[in-house]
Parts: C-alpha cells; structure tokens; sequence
C-alpha cells in the first residue's frame, strides 16, 4: 500500500498529456485552418451521437444523488474524518467559483437574452418568452450541470483516495470494476488520467483566452484603452501571474481566500443590482423561470429535437460540464472531507444551482428588462460586440454604470485567476496522486495555462473558440469514465453506512430473519 501513497510525479500521464498540448499548439501555428476544420467535424459527430447520452448521464447522476441524499445513506460521513475543516460559507464559496466562473458574468448576462431574442425550438417559433429564456438558462447551468461535477463521482473518489489510501487521480473512478489493477502501469488508467487532463486544458484555456478578450473590450470601452493584442496579452498574462501567485499559497490560503473575496464581491454586486436595477422584475424573473424550468424540467433535459440548436446549447454545455468534471471532483473530494453524502449533495446539486440561477436573474433578467423597455438597447451590443458588450450595455442602463461595469470586470478578473489556480492544483493532484501535490507543479501549471493562452490568442480569436470546441471531442471517453459511479456510488454508500454503524441493526435483523426461515 506504501506504493500508492507515494507522491511521485506520473511521467507518462506528464509526458502524453501536455505533448498533446503542444502538438495541438504548434499544429495550430503551421496551418489553423485544418486544425479548425477538423475540430469542427469532430464536434458535430460527437454531439450528434453522444448527445443524447450525456443528457440520460447527467439526468441519471442528479436522480441517483437525490436518493442517496434523502435515504438512510445520508447521514454517510465522507474522507474519515470526523468533522469538516471549512465552514459552511466556504466550503460553498470554493464550490460555487468552480462552474460558476466559467459562466459568472458574461454567460449570465447574454444567455438569457439570446433565448428572449430567439425562444428555444422546444417551445415554438418566436421571441419574448421571459420565463422560457430565463428557464432555459436555468437548466444549462443549474441542478443537473453541477451535479455532474462532483456528487456520486465525489463519494468514489472520496473512499478511494482516503478509506482504501490510493492515488487522488480520475483514474480512481475505476477502481470499483477493476481494483487496484487500474494504478499498476494500467494502459486504461493512464489513458483515464490524460483524457482527463487534456479534457480540463481545453475547457480552462477556452474561458480564459475569451474572458481576456473580453476584459480587454471592457476596459477600451469603459477607460478607452486601445482593444488589440497586446492588451489581450497583458490582460492573460495578469490573470495568469495572480493564479500563480494563489497557487504556490495552496488551497487553504489562494483558492479559499480568492473564492471567499469572490463571493462577496459577486454578493455585493448583485444586491446592489437588486436594489438600483428593476427589482420587481428580477424577482419575478426569477421565480417564473424557476417554475418554468421545474414545469418542463424533464421535458427540457431529454429534448431531441433540433439537433443544430442542441449542438450550440445543451449538448455544448453538457459536453463541457462533462470535459470539466473529473478534475472538479478531485478539487471537490479535496475540500469536503468530513461532510456527509447528504451535506454534499445537497450543497452541490441543489444550493450552487439556486444561487447560479439568482445570479443570472439579476444579470440577464436585468438586460431582458431593459431590452423589453426599448427594443435594441442590449440585442443591439450583443449582436454587434458579442457578450461582453452585453454585459457593459445593461451596465450603461443602470445609475452607477461605470462602477457596475467596473464591478463586472473586477469579478471576471477573480474568477478566471480562481479557476486556473483550482484547475492547477487539481491537474497536479492528478500528476502526483496526492491531495498535497508540490508548490512548483501547481505554479507550472498555471503559467502553462497562461502562455499556452498567449500562444492562442496569437494565432487569431478562432483558434479560442475551437479550443473550447475541442472540450466536447474530449467529453465522449470522459464521459465514459463517469458512467460507472451511477451503481459504485450507491454499492459504496450501503458500505461505509455499514462499516460506521448507520445501518448495522436493520442489516442484522434480515440475517437473522434468513436463519430463521
């Protein structure tokens, strides 16, 4: 078992995982019109034939977390500990920045809008639908989108790396089908962990080379400095330095302290919102598009009909939820030692998403509010400089709108420095296997993930967009590798209720009962 524990650099995960990286890269250089090309067949036949697969996945996942939550399994303590060592606030501070961050402002503010202008294909020709367009909204980005990011996945991964003392990689997912046969020089494990791994590089090298851009389009818009390149790069190159800085401080100290100035802010700013913006509205919005979505909850999750609308919007979202997932549930296992599978769940699938879906409320509802007061005031922006105008042009619609667009960047900026600092430190934990890995290797990888972002940017805006593309491609054999938690989460669950005193009398008295008969 000391073989397991050891924290030694995996070199061939290293070694295939980033040279894909740079294979990518430099095939980028030499000819991106290929490198486009072919990414773009290769999403088309991935959410053609996977989509409707990650759509019963996803579904499955929140469902079969609900009824461990809710059964005699919840009381179930997870990582053998005793207690917590966060408290409530931020463990859900350090959750929320994970999805979150990847959506936090610019998605919230454009993608309500997008189905106000254009209501989804499911509900019929036409536009104005407010509770459709919130509602829609909600689904991508609410119950199910976070329960896939660590909830039954989370308790595998949990018993694997601190009940049984193996590695804390994806790779452990497996471990209930395979046994320790998947960390002994395992061509399938390997292949588990570099998936992974190049999974999560696209999926946070996209979001932070867009977000560059658009913080750059925000600060020429907001202070007139010149939009081009060089401030794009600057702007990376920042975020990047600031997620270095949080990284080589560690979990207990950058991400908690990023996540915790994160929420806060993000908090203030929509309050303020709430108060100075159309508040009636926002709430409204809010609840109708909540009992829209929980009306068509189903009906929306398993919706197959438009496939050119599924490929742009939910099989998009899900095959980059999917993409993200394994390293999230590493991050995730890392910081709930201590809680119980009730208190996870509940925080992941349930708590995130409700407060992701007010928050979207007060953004999007915002700009759906004003573009219905005077048509073209944000469908306008948003057509023309695409979200991150939108974002500025409902802030110009709103008493203080500089300070709010201030607001907005300034919370961009810390949730792309906290995600990268979080996907560093969860892709070196995958490289060691220790829920401690080295100061250098989480450092290393976020400068990878800022000047791999430079080296984009460099090539043209279509290579960020085909980068992020490229996510859903490495979506199908991660997503393959959370299938298997659907029925090892429950089987692991009956386990430790057993093994920690939960379920010993009612187990016992249907043995005797057995004897008996």
């Amino acid at each position: 078992m000391d073989f397991f524990k050891r924290n030694k650099l995996d070199w061939p995960v290293f070694i295939f995982s980033g040279g894909f990286l740079i294979l990518f890269i430099l095939l980028s250089l030499v000819n991106s019109d290929m490198v486009d090309n072919a990414i773009g067949t290769l999403f088309g036949y991935a959410a053609n034939i996977f989509g409707g697969y990650w759509q019963l996945l996803l579904l499955g996942n929140f469902f079969i977390g609900l009824y461990l939550a809710f059964s005699k399994y919840g009381r179930v303590r997870l990582g053998k500990q005793a207690k917590p060592k966060y408290s409530y606030f931020r463990w859900v501070a350090m959750i929320l920045v994970t999805l979150l961050a990847s959506g936090g402002v610019f998605w919230a503010a454009s993608e309500p809008m997008y189905h106000y202008m254009s209501t989804p294909p499911l509900f019929g020709e036409g536009d104005s639908n407010v509770p459709a367009a919130l509602g829609q909204s909600f689904l991508h980005w609410g119950f199910t989108a976070w329960a896939i990011l660590g909830t039954l996945a989370s308790i595998v991964m949990m018993y694997v790396h601190y009940n049984k003392g193996l590695p804390l990689r994806p790779r452990g997912l497996l471990y209930p089908i395979i046994g320790e046969k998947i960390y002994k020089k395992s061509f399938l494990g390997s292949s588990a962990d570099i998936f992974s791994i190049i999974a999560t590089v696209a999926g946070t090298l996209g979001p932070l080379g867009f977000l560059g851009l658009q913080i750059s389009y925000g600060l020429n818009n907001l202070f007139g400095i010149p939009n081009n390149l060089t401030l794009s790069i600057i702007v990376v190159v920042s975020l990047a330095a600031i997620a270095a800085i949080s990284a080589a401080t560690g979990v207990d100290r950058g991400i908690l302290t990023l996540s915790r100035y994160n929420v806060g802010l993000t908090i203030f700013l929509a309050l303020l919102i709430l108060v100075i913006g159309p508040t009636m509205f926002i709430i409204d919005s809010f609840i109708g598009g909540t009992g829209f979505q929980l009306q068509n909850f189903l009906t929306m999750s398993l919706y197959r009909g438009d496939h050119e609308w599924l490929g742009a919007w939910t099989v998009f979202f899900w095959g980059w939820f999917i993409g993200y997932a394994p390293m999230l549930i590493v991050f995730i296992s890392r910081i709930s030692r201590g809680r119980t599978i009730r208190e996870l769940i509940i925080a992941v699938s349930i708590v995130a998403p409700i407060v992701n879906n007010f928050w979207f409320s007060v953004v999007g509802g915002t700009g759906v509010f004003f573009e219905k007061e005077n048509p073209g005031s944000v469908s306008n922006a948003l057509n023309e400089g695409g979200m991150p105008a939108a974002v500025l042009a409902i802030a110009d619609q709103l008493p203080l709108g500089l300070w709010i667009g201030v607001g907005f960047l300034l919370v961009s900026v810390i949730f792309v420095a906290t995600t990268v600092d979080t996907m560093s430190y969860t892709v070196a934990a995958t490289l060691t296997g220790n829920d401690s890995p080295k100061r250098w290797l989480r450092v290393f990888w976020a400068m990878i993930f800022g000047v791999t972002t430079v080296m984009v940017l460099s090539i043209g805006e279509d290579s960020i967009a085909s980068i992020q593309n490229s996510i859903v491609i490495t979506a199908v054999p991660v997503s393959l590798l959370l299938l298997p938690p659907l029925w090892s989460a429950p089987k692991i669950a009956r386990k430790m209720a057993l093994e920690q005193g939960l379920i010993w009398e009612r187990e016992m008295s249907k043995k005797v009962d057995k004897v008996k008969k």
